[in-house]
């Protein structure tokens, strides 16, 4: 992340994530929704347009969360429409504020 505020504003108020644990650590953020934790560390530095970070998170009712989604007019990636994939998954993709990719999936299995 790049800047702190950005990120954590992004993931609570747009995705439902709340902040984990009770220290405000310089640099650093986590942040969990359901079962799911998410680590932050600060850089500065990082390019939006050259970041290749991604993550895959599992979802049980992905209907009403993408919905929920569109709901607060959050962007999804022009390409990550939520779908049903050839290998059994629906899922669906949105950037967060530094360009990391987040796709969401439900198992059709």
């Amino acid at each position: 992340m790049r800047d702190k505020a950005a990120t954590k504003d992004f993931y609570i108020n747009r995705l439902g994530f709340q902040e984990l644990g009770i220290a405000d650590f310089d640099g650093y953020l986590m942040l969990q929704k359901d079962n799911i934790q998410v680590h932050f560390f600060e850089f500065k530095a990082l390019d939006p347009k050259e970041n290749y970070g991604q993550v895959y998170i599992r979802t049980n009712d992905i209907d009403k969360f993408y919905q929920s989604l569109l709901d607060k007019g959050t962007s999804i990636h022009p390409n990550g429409q939520l779908a049903i994939k050839p290998w059994r998954q629906k899922e669906f993709s949105l950037l967060d504020p530094d360009n990391n990719l987040l796709t969401f999936g439900q198992s059709l299995e």
